[in-house]
Order: C-alpha cells, then structure tokens, then sequence
C-alpha cells in the first residue's frame, strides 16, 4: 500500500488512527498496541500476501534470540548467540536480495551457467533486518529488558517506518508508546497532517515531475543510445532533485503519519545538498542508515583509532558495503566506492591541515558557498551509478556528459529546455528555503529536531526574515495553506508511484 494512494489517505490510515484513538481514550491501551501491529501488518501484506510470512518469521526468531541475550551476561555464550543471530539475519537478506547478483558473476568468472533464482525482494526487508540486528545488538548490551513479543512486534513492524525507514532503535520508540500519557492531541494531528501533506506534494507535484525527465534520459542509455551532452545533463540534474524530493517526501510523510498517533521518529533527512562537505552530506542524507553504518560497522572495524591508513580502509568498507546495502548490482558497489574515496580525501585533507597546524577557523560566505558547490557536483556525478541500469549505461551517460556523444539532445520524449529550467530554479529552494522541519521547528515534529530557537533556522543560507515568516503556528492562513497543499497533491495524483527507496 503505497503512502500516495488513495486507499493509504482516504481509508487505510484515517480508519487506523481512529480505531486507535477510540481505543486509547477508553484506557484499553495494551489492545490499542495489538490494533496497530495488525494493522501494520495488513498495510505490510497488501503489497505482497506471500511476504507477510518471512516478516512473521523474521519477528518471532529475533525476539526469540534477542530474549534470551537479554538474560545472559556478556561472555563468549552471549557472543556466539549474537553472532549467530545476526548471521541468520544477513544470510536471508543474502538470499533474498544478493543471490542473483552472486550467480551472475560467478557465471561471469568461472563461465558457468547455472539459473537464476526466480526471486521477488521483499519489501523492506533492507531496513526492518537492519532493525532487528540493532535490538540484538541492544539485547545484548542487556538495554531491552522489558519487552514483550507485542511490544516487539510494534517496534519493528509500525507501519509510518516499516518499508523505508528510519531504521529506529527501541529506546527511540517504545518509551513513547508506553507513556500513560501519550494520547495524541490537536497539536499532534495539526503537526503530523501538515508534515503528511507537505511530504505528498513534494513527491506527487516535485519528484514525480522530474522523473518524467530523469526516465527516459536513463532509459535512452540503457538501451544502447547515447544521449546528447545537453539531454545528459538535463536528465541527471532531474534526477538529482527527483531523489532528493522523493525521498524527502517519504521521510516527511513518515513523521507526519507517525505523529498522527504521539510518535515521534528521529529525523532521517536534513537537506543534504546545503551540506559544505561530503561528510556534513552523510550527516544529512539518510541519517539512521549512516548512524547505523557507523555503529555497527566502521566502529567495530576500528573506526578512526588504529591509525590513518586503517581508517581510510575503514571509511572504503563501510561506504562499499553501504552501497551494496541499497542494491544488488555493481553500479551501487561503484556508487558506494565513490562516497567512500570522497570520504577518505575529506578526511585526509583535514588530517594534514592539523599536521601543518592549519586550524579552520570559521569559514567565510565564500568558503561555504565553494564546499557547497563542489560537495553538489560530486554527489550529483555518484548519482549516475546510483540511477543507471547498468555499468555500460553508467559509462554510456558519463561520456554523455562529457560532450563524447554530440551535443544536442536526441532523446524526443524530453523538453532540455523545459527540464534544466525546472531544475534550475529548484535549485534556490534546495539552498534558501528552509526545509520542513525547519518551518516546524517549534512544534518539534521528529524526535531530533534543528537546535535553534523558535523560528530561527541556522542549518541552511536561509535569510532571517524569509525563516521568520515560514515559521509554522496552528493558525486559520496556515491551516487553509496546508489543506490547499493537500488537495492540490491529492488532484494530481492520477498514477501514484513507488518511492525510489521502497526498491531497497
């Protein structure tokens, strides 16, 4: 079931959070939390029914194992349990999402010619294994006493963050279904309907629009065509602000829905291409992935505290796997490796800095906008092996935009025009404006919310005046603003799509 569908906004989630509610001011709290995981659990299996027995399955064995490190003490016993709850976790995520991907190369390699698994990815599977190897993890710190199979099935499987994030841990989530006190209240609804229809129109009014760019410019070099110089770029710069919009749609509208019952999720997105520097991006995109990455795999390798040179090797590792995470093929290998070496330079150029006693001191309006700028150009380059079908596709494009490929634009469904002159002027947008949480600052819609004071915004170039009179209050103009925004989405939305990270 899809968030930008009718049957999510019309009935799905209006009846759910009503039965819910109902239930909640009768004080039949413990049935208000086996309302949500059935629930949660039908918005999982419409999808797929056939799926809907791994996730069981997935639920039952984590809590099993993490149960039973919840009451040992830490010795080689509860190691080996740890171990090998997480090895079973990764082995079906292998299966489900890496076994093709080993078959053909090994057919490559060794010229086999053993077949394809006849395998569908379930959805999110990414992102709920992920969160079940952190309660592990957790479980075995001994930090997730306390909970119940329920409770459990309600933390990894609440639907506002089942399929794309963020990943959570439980202590983010679960005190907050716990608290007596936590009934939602018109704050909540006004908070979480506005952050919902703020997300929607970004990604049925924005990213949508610039997929119909993105697409065929992509699909040209999948096919074996090159596209001219000028529709390169205009197919990449659309597709720089489809992901960018879509995936900051989802994350809006996940909080937003989320706090439709009392729930705040941590913030997953914090305008990222405002970043001036590629390690202040990863603080910014997808930031419960990156938090996840740090914590259990490039602390474990070493982290930064075993020299330099393991720490280069260290940053490459957990880039290279993050972007195997997103997907089975070599262009997300190549992907991951680019961020890993624009990580490593990063950090090496600050280590020499230190090492000739070059102390940044603050940087000027210049110097932000210049590591802006560049950080932009390189992460917008990556997006090519993110985006393309194929690495010869990948290649096809970077010629492309290199001029290799003639200059003109050869692909007929695509308005260059038209499409550089939208992504140019959402450019602005993506600098100067505030992004949602900002304008919601006040009211704290996600659990870390922008450390400033009310309505002003000090993560971006946004001018103090412009952040002043985009400061959301529960007011007649902009409760009439957001039902606008919310009906303008809804009439557009003829063909709802998937969220690009719903494919991971």
């Amino acid at each position: 079931m899809l968030f930008n569908s009718y049957l999510f906004i019309l009935v799905f989630l209006p009846a759910c959070v009503a039965v819910y509610l109902w239930l909640v001011r009768r004080g039949r709290r413990s049935l208000s939390f086996s309302w949500l995981v059935l629930a949660s659990l039908f918005f999982y299996g419409w999808w797929k029914w056939s799926n809907l027995p791994l996730l069981i399955g997935s639920l039952l064995f984590n809590y099993a194992v993490g149960t039973r490190l919840g009451k040992m003490e830490q010795g080689r016993g509860a190691r080996w349990l740890l171990g090998f709850g997480v090895a079973v976790n990764l082995l079906v995520l292998g299966y489900f999402k890496y076994a093709n991907f080993f078959i053909d190369n090994a057919n490559a390699v060794f010229g086999s010619n053993w077949g394809a698994l006849h395998l569908v990815l379930p959805l999110g599977i990414s992102f709920y294994t992920f969160q079940e190897i952190a309660y592990l993890a957790d479980s075995y710190q001994g930090s997730t006493r306390g909970y119940g199979f329920r409770d459990f099935c309600l933390f990894v499987s609440f639907f506002p963050q089942l399929i794309a994030g963020p990943i959570v841990h439980h202590s983010e989530v679960m005190p907050q279904f716990q608290r007596k006190e936590s009934v939602p209240g018109w704050e909540d609804f006004a908070v979480g309907l506005s952050m919902f229809a703020i997300g929607l129109a970004k990604k049925v009014l924005v990213a949508d629009v610039f997929a119909g760019y993105a697409s065929p410019v992509f699909q040209t070099a999948a096919g074996g065509t090159a596209p001219g110089f000028s529709a390169a770029w205009a197919g990449l710069l659309a597709y720089t602000m489809q992901i960018y919009f879509d995936f900051s749609a989802y994350s809006d509208m996940a909080i937003g829905a989320a706090r439709l019952f009392g729930i705040r999720l941590p913030l997953n997105f914090n305008s990222p291409y405002k970043a001036a520097n590629i390690a202040d991006f990863w603080r910014r995109w997808h930031i419960t992935l990156s938090r996840f990455l740090r914590d259990y795999l490039y602390i474990p390798l070493g982290g930064n505290r075993k020299g330099p040179a393991r720490r280069y090797v260290n940053l490459m590792a957990t880039m290279l796997l993050g972007g195997l995470w997103h997907g089975a093929g070599w262009t997300f290998v190549i992907w991951g490796a680019l961020h890993g070496f624009y990580l490593s330079v990063f950090h090496g150029w600050h280590a020499w800095r230190e090492r000739h006693k070059q102390r940044p001191g603050k940087p000027s309006w210049a110097g932000t906008w210049c590591g802006r700028l560049v950080t932009f150009s390189l992460v917008m380059l990556a997006w090519v092996f993110f985006r393309a079908d194929s690495f010869s596709a990948a290649w096809t494009m970077l010629g492309s935009l290199a001029g290799l490929h003639g200059w003109g634009s050869n692909v007929a469904s695509v308005d260059v025009v038209r499409a550089l002159r939208w992504g140019c002027w959402f450019l602005p947008v993506i600098w100067l404006l505030p992004n949602s949480h900002e304008i919601l600052a006040t009211y704290k819609p996600a659990l870390e919310y922008l450390k400033a004071p009310a309505g002003k915004f000090v993560t971006g170039p946004t001018p103090v005046w412009l952040g002043r009179l985009l400061n959301w209050r529960p007011s007649v103009p902009w409760a009439l603003a957001m039902a606008g925004m919310l009906v303008w989405a809804l009439l557009n939305l003829f063909r709802p799509s998937e969220f690009i990270y719903w494919q991971f």
